[in-house]
C-alpha cells in the first residue's frame, strides 16, 4: 500500500543544507497498522508528510496504492488524498463555523463520490458520530466540545471518506492520559472494522503497543523495524 525507496529529504537552515531524513527505505501492506517513534526532532512528521503526499522528497520516490507521488501533479496527489487518504491531527484541525456533522461530511463531500450524490453520506456521518459515542452532539460546534470530543469528531472524519490509508500524528498528544485511552480504543476499532492501512506518529507507548509493527528513527534514519505480537 505504501512504499517508499531511498527517500532523503534536505532543507535549508541558516543558509546551510539540513538534513532531516536520510536512506528511508520501507514497504506498508494493506491493512497494516504501523507506529513511528523516535524523540522529538527525528523527522517523524516529515516522513509522515512525505508518505501522505503533502511535501515532496529531495530524493527518492514514494508510492501509495501503486501511484508515484513524485509524477503527480499538485492537484492530481490533491485528487489521490482526497480518494484514498484520510487524516488525524494532534490539534483536532475542525473547521470552527461548522458542526460535528458537518465537519465529519467534509471528505465525503470532497471526494464528490456517490454516497454524497444519493444522499447516504447524511446517513454515514450521523453513524460515525454514533460509532465515537457523539451521537448527541451532532450538531454541536467545534468550541462547544472538549477536547477528548473534538478529537473523536476527528477520528469520524478521517473514516468518513472511507480512505485506503489514514495518516494520524500523535493523535493522543494534546489530551489528558484518560481521555487519549478513550481515543486510542476507537481508533483502533475503527481501524480493524474499516480495514484500513494506518500509520501514525506517536510519543505514547501504549499507542505504540496497539501496532503490529514499530518503526523507530532516530536522527532522520531508521534504527529498527519490529514486528509486534499483536494479530
Amino acid at each position: 500500500m505504501i512504499v517508499a525507496e531511498d527517500l532523503e529529504q534536505t532543507y535549508l537552515s541558516g543558509g546551510r543544507p539540513l538534513t532531516v531524513l536520510r536512506e528511508i527505505n520501507l514497504a506498508i501492506e494493506p491493512q497494516e497498522f504501523v507506529a513511528v517513534t523516535g524523540p522529538s526532532g527525528s523527522g517523524k512528521t516529515t516522513l509522515l508528510g512525505l508518505l501522505a503526499g503533502l511535501d515532496k522528497p529531495t530524493r527518492g520516490l514514494v508510492r501509495l496504492d501503486g501511484e508515484d507521488l513524485g509524477q503527480l501533479s499538485e492537484d492530481a496527489r490533491a485528487r489521490l488524498r482526497a480518494e484514498k487518504v484520510g487524516f488525524v491531527f494532534q490539534t483536532f484541525q475542525l473547521l470552527p463555523t461548522l458542526t460535528a456533522l458537518e465537519n465529519v461530511l467534509v471528505p465525503i463531500e470532497l471526494r464528490g463520490d456517490r454516497a454524497g450524490r444519493d444522499g447516504r453520506a447524511d446517513e454515514r456521518a450521523r453513524h460515525l458520530l454514533e460509532r465515537v459515542g457523539l451521537g448527541d452532539r451532532l450538531h454541536h460546534y467545534p468550541a462547544q466540545l472538549s477536547g477528548g470530543e473534538q478529537q473523536r469528531v476527528g477520528l469520524a472524519r478521517a473514516f468518513a471518506g472511507e480512505p485506503k490509508v489514514l495518516f494520524a500524528d500523535e493523535p493522543t498528544g494534546s489530551l489528558d492520559a484518560d481521555t487519549g485511552r478513550t481515543v486510542i480504543d476507537l481508533l483502533v476499532g475503527l481501524n480493524r472494522d474499516a480495514r484500513t492501512t494506518l500509520m501514525l506518529v506517536t510519543h505514547d507507548p501504549a499507542l505504540a503497543a496497539r501496532a503490529r509493527r514499530v518503526i523507530r528513527l532516530s536522527g532522520g534514519a531508521i534504527v529498527s523495524n519490529i514486528r509486534t505480537e499483536q494479530p
